[in-house]
């Protein structure tokens, strides 16, 4: 390419991980010792940060302050948002070839996991992305949510359960203070939830909770934690982890103190159950009326083995929290299983023929497809805090930074060349000036309720009042 212009980078997503990679690019060598980076950022809501917009629970907004570091990121002459734009409808592949150098892929994963038991397609069972898409003001999904179940159980032991149980738990004047908007406050004013049960397989070693997001529920005034004793049990494998791992010693102290304690008197119960392995929900025309574990045991190594020993619950709704999974995306390959796009250190491993969704290359190929890279959950699945997504954006920007001097060249690297091509698509792109108009519009709605923010949903009003 022409090394006497910037380099141009196309970054799909602009979610902590897509945003990290553009502080990455700018921190560079190329931009110190070249004539620098020019990035744009392409995404698909009106508004940026992806997963903490879209993702964190209303009520932490500890979390959400991640947001003020990737503000001065967007705040940089060298980077631009363009938002409210369909990756696959209203831009290609092909077409971010004609105006980049490179397009690194940072979509994230906001699909549910299946999970293959019996029942689990009942109504009254639910995915646990859907939900938190639900109460952080999505706006692509459903504006009410059936929440008419007295006891609902929560299946996984992650932070996702974690929040899903919380916001279930907890009632709707509770959150109100929150950025939540009047939808939502209205759906949990109306939640008729008393006991929410969480489920984990395994064992209290084998949590995948983080010791703040833990003790936080016992924070609320409404949610009485509840650890059964017989369900505090460590072998072999699970002590060495305690050993190996301070996070997860926290989690299993914090675990075996609420076990011991007497159960208060607040009004909503939340237990975690250990060692029940969801074996099938129960219905009954066509609802959920219950769910059926095994119950399992250590079998020396941390790992669990079934005993044979079922357990009925009654409970009229499951959210299943099991993982997260990527979708795949035009023009590449994807592997379904893993929920990843095919890659080696964030260049993306393929060929031209195996540039349609869904299509999975030769593993033993170590051909890449020019200039096309990927990182955060897209590049190696949905695991991780949000700040592990910076070493992933790391190793992908060096590696195409590497490659940099092979690249091809984009046919119209102008600046204007971009957004000339989506105005003649009459495409209502929002930008980085219109998210501050955006945010002090959410702000004012916010302040005339006495709360910090209000979160608008419709996505034309989003886009309306990006323009004001």
């Amino acid at each position: 390419m022409n090394s006497s212009r910037s380099l141009r980078v196309a970054i799909v997503g602009a979610g902590p991980a897509g945003i990290y990679a553009a502080d990455a690019l700018m921190k560079s060598d190329h931009n110190v010792s070249g004539p620098g980076v020019s990035i744009d950022l392409f995404e698909r809501m009106p508004a940026p940060f992806g997963l903490i917009r879209y993702g964190v629970a209303p009520d932490h907004p500890r979390i959400k302050g991640i947001i003020t570091a990737l503000h001065k990121v967007l705040d940089k002459p060298q980077v631009r948002l363009l938002g409210n734009i369909d990756y696959g409808n209203d831009i290609t592949l092909d077409d971010l070839r004609r105006f980049y150098d490179a397009v690194i892929f940072s979509t994230g994963a906001n699909a549910d996991r299946a999970l293959n038991i019996p029942g689990i397609d009942l109504d009254g069972s639910y995915g646990a992305a859907d939900f938190v898409s639900w109460y952080d003001g999505h706006p692509d999904v459903p504006r009410t949510w059936p929440l008419d179940a007295e006891k609902v159980a929560v299946l996984g032991v992650g932070n996702v359960a974690l929040d899903v149980a919380r916001v279930l738990a907890k009632t709707g004047d509770e959150l109100l203070p929150t950025e939540i908007p009047a939808n939502v406050y209205e759906g949990l004013k109306a939640n008729k939830a008393i006991e929410v049960h969480v489920f984990g397989r395994r064992g209290p070693a084998q949590a995948k909770f983080t010791p703040l997001e833990l003790r936080e529920l016992d924070h609320s005034p409404n949610i009485e934690v509840i650890v059964a004793p017989e369900d505090i049990d460590y072998d072999e494998g699970s002590e060495q982890a305690r050993r190996s791992s301070k996070q997860i010693d926290m989690v299993a102290n914090t675990l075996q103190d609420w076990a011991i304690r007497d159960v208060g008197n607040r009004p909503h119960k939340l237990f975690l159950h250990f060692f029940e392995s969801p074996h099938e929900v129960l219905g009954a025309d066509g609802k959920v009326v219950g769910l059926r574990t095994e119950r399992t045991e250590l079998d020396g190594t941390g790992n669990v083995k079934g005993t044979g020993k079922y357990n009925d619950w009654d409970v009229q709704a499951v959210y299943r929290a099991v993982g997260y999974l990527s979708q795949n995306i035009s023009q590449l390959p994807f592997d379904e299983q893993a929920g990843t796009i095919p890659n080696e250190a964030g260049r993306v491993v393929g060929t031209a023929d195996s540039h349609s969704a869904g299509s999975t290359p030769d593993p033993t190929s170590t051909t890449f497809i020019p200039g096309t890279y990927v990182t955060g959950w897209i590049k190696r699945g949905p695991v991780g805090l949000i700040g592990h997504t910076k070493g992933d954006a790391n190793e992908t920007v060096a590696n195409l930074l590497e490659d940099a001097p092979s690249f091809a060249g984009a046919a119209e690297p102008d600046l204007d060349a971009v957004t000339s091509f989506l105005e003649g698509k009459q495409v209502p792109f929002t930008t980085w000036d219109g998210w501050y108009r955006l945010d002090a519009h959410e702000r004012s709605l916010g302040e005339e309720q006495g709360r910090e923010r209000v979160k608008v949903v419709e996505r034309e009003d989003m886009v309306q009042a990006s323009k004001l």
